[in-house]
């Protein structure tokens, strides 16, 4: 089981919010996830991350979906 972090909608139309979470690959976006690693927000440009828990995650053997990577890198 490999696992990833991804990025999950939330909020209403139009009105769009992430949560940065870990999940299993074959997990659905949206579907049950291991942890919520921290938040984005497009709109307002915010991001919010536990950064201990997401080292924690990668030295387990994470992958970085390229949307999370993206915007960790801004």
């Amino acid at each position: 089981m490999s696992v990833s972090i991804k990025l999950s909608r939330v909020g209403a139309k139009n009105n769009c919010f992430y949560r940065i979470v870990a999940g299993t690959t074959r997990s659905k976006v949206d579907g049950k996830n291991l942890g919520v690693i921290g938040t984005y927000d497009p709109k307002k440009k915010k991001l919010e991350l536990d950064k201990k828990m997401l080292e924690d995650w990668i030295s387990k053997g994470a992958i970085l979906t390229e949307g999370v990577r993206k915007i960790i890198k801004k």
